[in-house]
């Protein structure tokens, strides 16, 4: 007879420790909320950032979900209020720093831009002696990003323009393909690094980032907010911050390039496609016609592919982006029906969570 087999133990996790935030000390298994003054306006008020910090008992990576560096970008809000709401700091490995609204100022007044009309989202890392942008920018990457192992940067299209849920990420470091791929939604973008974005700095310093694109501005979109939620969970699931799930990974598809299709006339846009459809070469896409009626043109796709974002005002000027278009290696067929299969999943799922516990209101 063989021996017995002596029973594997099971590892004990290491119990993590305070997390000190802006002269804070969050201790394990602790909820707080904070304010980061990241700037002055000319009336002297404060410009402050709120940020959660959510303290796991155990040990594990820091991952930090932000929304709304452009201001006018509401899915992600709604996104981090959920997750906020639904994480257990008891059951939770690691620290998750949460962050609805970078840009507090342009959230005020429904912009995407701050007060000097810059964009944040191209003044990274920033300057402590440059504009209100570059201020801001300089504060939250240095005291924020800074401290991250990981992070999720939740963006939507942009005014009058929609996206379908989808994934952008530097897939040449093999840890942000994994966490893409753990995210799950049906495309991939292999986006090239923009200077002066999040997501660039923080890749110059190993921090893996996502940038989740999903519906238009100024929005609160159910399917958008239900795919964001779920795949911020999935991927504290493979980083190992949450308990794995036993349900399968929806496959992801890579595309290989992406364009835009743009207007070749000035009138009244009328589309027959939508987000997610596969379009062959020589497609009609849209129609674009006058005023009043007389005369219109046909707007053809160029090449086949799959409609992942589209302009939604139905006015456009001659060489407006009307339609976005990824191409793929795999069978146009086959990433069709795995959109249909995916928007039909989130739809059918009621993510809305309960308040876990009590908060730490912020320090006054």
């Amino acid at each position: 007879m063989q021996p017995a087999k002596t029973p594997r133990r099971a590892v004990k996790a290491k119990r993590n420790k305070a997390f000190s935030f802006l002269g804070e000390e969050i201790a394990p298994g602790e909820h707080k909320a904070l304010q980061m003054e990241a700037a002055k306006l000319y009336t002297h008020s404060p410009l402050s950032i709120p940020i959660e910090i959510i303290n796991g008992i155990n040990e594990g990576p820091v991952l930090m979900v932000n929304a709304a560096i452009h201001g006018d970008e509401l899915n992600g809000v709604e996104i981090v209020r959920q997750l906020i709401n639904t994480i257990d700091p008891t059951k939770l490995k690691g620290t998750l720093i949460a962050v609805p609204i970078v840009n507090v100022f342009g959230f005020i007044h429904k912009s995407r831009y701050l007060p000097d009309r810059r964009d944040l989202n191209r003044c990274f890392p920033g300057s402590d002696n440059g504009s209100v942008a570059s201020r801001m920018a300089h504060t939250f990457f240095s005291q924020v990003a800074l401290r991250c192992d990981y992070i999720i940067d939740l963006h939507t299209g942009a005014i009058h323009r929609t996206n379908l849920p989808q994934i952008r990420a530097n897939l040449s470091n093999p840890e942000t393909l994994r966490i893409a791929q753990a995210f799950a939604t049906p495309v991939i973008i292999d986006a090239p690094l923009r200077e002066g974005s999040l997501r660039s700095e923080a890749e110059t310093h190993d921090i893996p980032v996502l940038t989740y694109e999903a519906g238009e501005a100024l929005r609160f979109e159910p399917l958008c907010i239900n795919a964001g939620f779920i795949g911020v969970k999935r991927v504290m699931q493979a980083i190992g911050m949450l308990r794995a799930s036993r349900k399968k990974i929806p496959t992801s598809v890579i595309a290989k390039s992406t364009s835009w299709l743009r207007a070749e006339s000035d009138g009244i846009l009328r589309t027959v496609v939508t987000l997610g459809d596969r379009v062959v070469r020589g497609q009609v896409l849209a129609y674009i016609s006058s005023p009043l009626g007389h005369g219109e043109i046909a707007l053809k796709a160029r090449k086949g592919g799959i409609v992942i974002g589209q302009q939604t005002l139905p006015l456009v000027n001659e060489g407006d982006a009307v339609f976005h278009l990824a191409y793929f290696k795999e069978d146009y067929e086959e990433v069709e029906q795995m959109v249909g299969e995916y928007i039909d999943e989130i739809s059918d799922i009621d993510v809305e969570p309960l308040t876990t516990g009590q908060i730490t209101p912020p320090s006054m």
